[in-house]
């Protein structure tokens, strides 16, 4: 193939030997830790487990992502990677954006004489799969005897760079135990593999003799104009300093990589891979820049790369890090969740945000839900303010899909899609093949609506947590406006004086087109109200952004009136004597089902009933009432929260990944433990216990931050005020302690938490105001510790204690 002269050259002069350098610097034993709450270990290998597997063990940073497949494959590894906010647009009819699945850039086969090397042929003598959660990076260990007696040892290991997102980086070390022998390793990237979800045929690998030691390619996305280019660099490195032959096979479909060379008993030999990674989305040339970025690595090494990976992961667990002692399979959970939090969202990106399945698998598309918001935003406001704000300037930068949909059914402001992609656009299907063959209506993209308050209210915490007034008044403020003023557009002021918002789907997606859901009306009013209180803030504190979006918007001071008497208004079915809401209007007639009764179960309610039969009972498919008394704890007397959660936690199947985190934070909020314990475990199981089944799609994201809630809000008691933090905590009866930090405006909290007593530290330049339950409160000065113990009572005064 000819390219121009002027496509930039890699310089390879320093490759080998820094290459070399960096061979006893990538070992296990100072790389990978030995903590087991720190690390997530799959031994043996069985087969029909895998695609479980690879999601759980999946590398990400935010900007890419690798599901943790066997390098050399299996007859069911499903190979996948993936950019965030790089979607294939399918011209098929009823099609809808998907996350696209790229060629698998970690796949490495190893021929011992020329016989491959199978998990699936000869002797598994050892085999595991280690995921160092505190360094994000996978590590694999495998101990083989081929059907002729030679036994290999492998380790490797793979990384998605946190401190260099372009940069994925793989290391394989091969160990001949008791032969001598020409081995060969083998890459390839093919775009007739099974991983591709759609063929692509515009890829047009491209490679140079003149740059031996580099594999770029360039692929463009089905459907949209987005170019991925990889820049591939391999070295094979023998323990003895020899560096092994290469060569590279390329057309139009294929490119292939050998790497070959003797290898002597007892001979370690080692293949180091870089691989940069670019898209047209974030830089103009992707091809160009990729090889760039090579030329800027090859020198400081595969072991630079891999240590400023690890740096880059110790600040992000020491704000993010829950340590809960006397539970030591909960502690390994929680920081799976983390890790899996921490490695989905991109800081430096505000264009995309965070799939229901992040980037470790492709089920859903990629598209993005209410889950962001309501679920993982907390983790990342509270640990990492920067990637929760990038997650909320998506939803800015995509404002305009959400007025278009608005004016498209007929309403005003902004109505956010209920599932989405690159353009903000709806991407939710009209319509489904259920497994019985039939063509399913979807109706969630046109009723599922709560989505737009769910979005205002992730803004409105976290502008408060974080006091960032820029984003707030700049973008955060525009939302919350468009938001109330489509809830002032979507319901009707009927003939009893209340405010009805009708067609709508709740949570609770199990009843579908109903009246006046509860969750959804809580919420519009909590919007409507926010909206007026956003419009007096612009006013008194930003009067020029307020006087630009007045006169732009089109906004009067009727109109916000309008919008307090409507929040007023809401209907909603309370019962003074029984302090219960009606989840909506006729729920309370819905036929009365007992759960129990179908117990043990292994699949949903929807399942077993059938999508018409279960929409005829009252279960309940998720926390629906119960999420908005959560939302909602301070506007709700304490007699709702209690009331609401006993009556519906009965009542509620479970049949979400969402589901369990929340039952479990209002539990120990309420002091169940005894129900609080069993949520937590059932949230801590979703995909490490695969208990919903469909792990293979990826990890459950929601249900990850969900956990991270009923950790820190549940048990922890945390809720936040204009002023402050409060903290009412109720730890099981087995822990011994909880701790965990987070972020209140310019200072981090350090809060910890044991049966007799609370302890705090600020770090920081401000004071924190925290308050206990029973009262007692702070003003927590930086670099001082305070203590309150239990008293029969409630609690004893806070002390300073250094």
């Amino acid at each position: 193939m000819n390219h121009s002269a002027s496509q930039p050259q890699v310089d390879t002069r320093h490759g080998a030997l820094a290459y070399a350098e960096a061979v006893p610097s990538i070992l296990p034993a100072l790389f990978r830790d030995s903590d087991p709450t720190w690390l997530l270990v799959e031994e043996g290998f069985t087969l029909a487990r895998e695609h479980e597997v690879e999601s759980l063990f999946a590398i990400a940073n935010g900007y890419v992502g690798n599901r943790g497949c066997l390098a050399e494959g299996s007859a069911l590894s499903a190979p996948a990677t993936f950019i965030a906010g790089v979607f294939e647009h399918p011209q098929t009819p009823g099609a809808v954006p998907q996350l696209i699945t790229l060629p698998d850039w970690a796949g490495v086969r190893i021929w011992i004489s020329d016989e491959p090397l199978s998990i699936e042929r000869g002797q598994v003598l050892e085999h595991r799969r280690v995921l160092d959660l505190r360094r994000g990076m996978l590590w694999r260990e495998w101990r083989h005897r081929d059907p002729h007696g030679r036994i290999t040892r492998i380790v490797a290991c793979r990384l998605a760079s946190l401190s260099d997102r372009h940069l994925l980086l793989h290391s394989v070390t091969l160990t001949a135990e008791n032969y001598s022998s020409v081995v060969r390793f083998e890459s390839s990237i093919d775009i007739d593999s099974g991983s591709m979800t759609f063929p692509m045929p515009d890829w047009k690998p491209r490679r140079s003799p003149e740059r031996p030691n580099v594999l770029p390619l360039v692929l463009r996305t089905p459907g949209v104009e987005v170019n991925i280019a990889f820049g591939v660099m391999g070295q094979l490195v023998a323990s003895t300093g020899t560096v092994g032959e290469r060569e590279i096979d390329a057309d139009e479909r294929r490119i292939v990589e050998r790497c070959e060379m003797n290898a002597e008993i007892g001979t370690e030999c080692h293949l180091h891979r870089l691989i940069s990674i670019f898209t047209s989305r974030e830089k103009p040339r992707p091809f160009e820049d990729a090889l760039s970025h090579l030329n800027r690595l090859l020198p400081r090494g595969i072991a630079d790369a891999a240590s400023s990976h690890v740096s880059e992961w110790q600040p992000r667990w020491q704000t993010a890090d829950i340590e809960v002692v006397g539970d030591d399979s909960l502690q390994r959970a929680l920081r799976f969740a983390e890790y899996h939090l921490i490695s989905a969202a991109n800081p430096e990106d505000g264009r995309v945000s965070i799939g229901a399945r992040a980037l470790t698998g492709s089920a859903y598309k990629g598209h993005v839900f209410w889950d962001t918001e309501i679920y993982m935003l907390p983790f990342f406001t509270f640990t990492h303010p920067p990637s929760a704000r990038a997650l909320l300037e998506y939803r800015y930068h995509t404002l305009d899909a959400a007025r278009a949909k608005a004016r498209a059914a007929g309403f005003r402001g902004a109505m956010y899609p209920w599932e989405s992609a690159d353009t903000g656009e709806e991407t939710t299907p009209k319509a489904i093949i259920t497994p019985g063959g039939e063509v399913m209506r979807v109706l969630n993209g046109e009723m599922e609506v709560h989505i737009s308050a769910d979005i205002a209210y992730g803004i409105w915490q976290y502008w408060n947590v974080t006091g960032d007034e820029e984003f707030f008044s700049q973008c955060g403020a525009e939302i919350i406006l468009e938001t109330a003023r489509f809830w002032a557009s979507r319901g009707t002021m009927e003939s009893d004086g209340r405010y009805h918002i009708r067609h709508v789907i709740g949570p609770d997606e199990y009843h579908e087109d109903v009246d006046d859901n509860a969750y959804t009306n809580l919420m519009a009013a909590w919007n409507l109200r926010r909206g007026a209180e956003t419009a007096s803030l612009l006013q008194s504190r930003w009067a020029g952004r307020w006087r630009e979006l007045a006169d732009r918007l089109q906004i009067t001071e009727e109109e916000l009136k309008t919008w307090s008497k409507l929040a007023d208004s809401m209907f909603t079915t309370f019962d003074q004597q029984t302090f219960l809401f009606e989840q909506f209007q006729g729920y309370f007639a819905k036929e009365p089902a007992n759960l129990k009764s179908y117990e043990p179960r292994s699949v949903a309610m929807d399942v077993i009933l059938g999508h018409e039969r279960i929409q005829r009972t009252n279960i309940v498919k998720q926390a629906d009432v119960v999420m908005a008394a959560y939302l909602l704890w301070d506007e709700m007397v304490p007699e709702a929260r209690g009331a609401n959660f006993r009556y519906y936690e009965s009542r509620t199947g479970h049949g979400s990944s969402l589901s369990p985190s929340i039952h479990a934070l209002m539990a120990a909020r309420l002091g169940d433990g005894h129900l609080a314990q069993q949520y937590v475990k059932q949230a801590s199981e979703i995909d490490l216990g695969n208990n919903m089944g469909n792990a293979a799609g990826g990890v459950h994201a929601a249900a990850l931050g969900g956990l991270w809630q009923a950790m820190v809000f549940g048990f922890g008691g945390l809720r936040t005020q204009r002023d402050g933090i409060c903290l009412a905590p109720n730890l099981l009866s087995h822990w011994r302690r909880l701790s965990f930090p987070l972020q209140w405006r310019k200072s981090t909290v350090h809060i910890s938490i044991e049966p007799s007593a609370v302890r705090i530290a600020v770090e920081g330049g401000e004071p924190v105001r925290v308050r206990l339950d029973a009262g007692s409160e702070v003003i927590a000065a930086p670099r001082q510790e305070y203590m309150a113990d239990r008293a029969q009572a409630g609690w004893n005064p806070w002390r300073m204690l250094h």
